[in-house]
């Protein structure tokens, strides 16, 4: 079983932050035995970025079959929001992958993690239940005002993003909004392309200071 070992620090000056986190994830492969396990880190990357390099590297080798267990340091080091953690784990217990989170002693191997992620299913469900009801009472009520609703031309591209930032996916997005999922993927494209260039450009601003 391959286990994945993931850990992140939001700035350039945690470094002892990311060694902290690396050393506590070895130590604890070291203690169950486990000798077979990658490494992933995202180095001054913020939690609340879209997309975390090594984390989707990482996911999506789960989704591959490639990984069977990810440890991390802690919720907040894997999980941008709590409905992106939610999501995660729901994830995992769907293929079976096992979740340990050092800090927050939670490890789904163990008889309580796997009623854990039977409660945790259910609040996953729940949550996406309530933000669809959310969503369709809001476009209810812009219909009654006379607004037209409906067409990807007429959905905010803020809406897309703050859905994708909780953590739900292209396809999840797109159902609650009742938009193609092409739409949904191009917004989040075109947002990424823009926070790249804004980066690039602070990067430079920096550097001529």
């Amino acid at each position: 079983m391959t286990t994945a070992l993931y850990g992140r620090v939001s700035t350039g000056f945690q470094q002892t932050g990311l060694e902290s986190q690396r050393m506590a994830l070895k130590n604890w492969c070291e203690t169950k035995s486990i000798t077979d396990y990658v490494l992933y880190e995202d180095f001054a990357v913020s939690g609340t970025k879209v997309s975390r390099p090594s984390l989707d590297k990482m996911m999506n080798e789960v989704r591959s079959g490639k990984i069977k267990r990810v440890v991390v340091y802690s919720f907040s080091r894997f999980a941008r929001s709590t409905t992106q953690l939610l999501s995660a784990l729901e994830e995992f217990r769907l293929l079976n992958v096992e979740f340990v989170s050092l800090s927050e002693q939670v490890d789904t191997s163990s008889a309580i993690g796997k009623a854990l992620f039977t409660i945790i299913s259910a609040i996953a469900t729940l949550e996406r239940d309530l933000v669809s009801e959310r969503v369709k009472n809001g476009m209810l009520s812009a219909k009654a005002k006379g607004k037209r609703i409906g067409r990807p031309s007429t959905i905010k591209p803020e809406l897309i993003m703050t859905l994708h930032h909780e953590g739900y996916n292209q396809r999840e997005i797109a159902k609650m909004l009742n938009i193609g999922q092409a739409t949904v993927a191009r917004t989040l494209k075109k947002h990424d392309s823009k926070q790249k260039s804004k980066n690039h450009f602070e990067s430079e601003l920096d550097d001529s200071k």
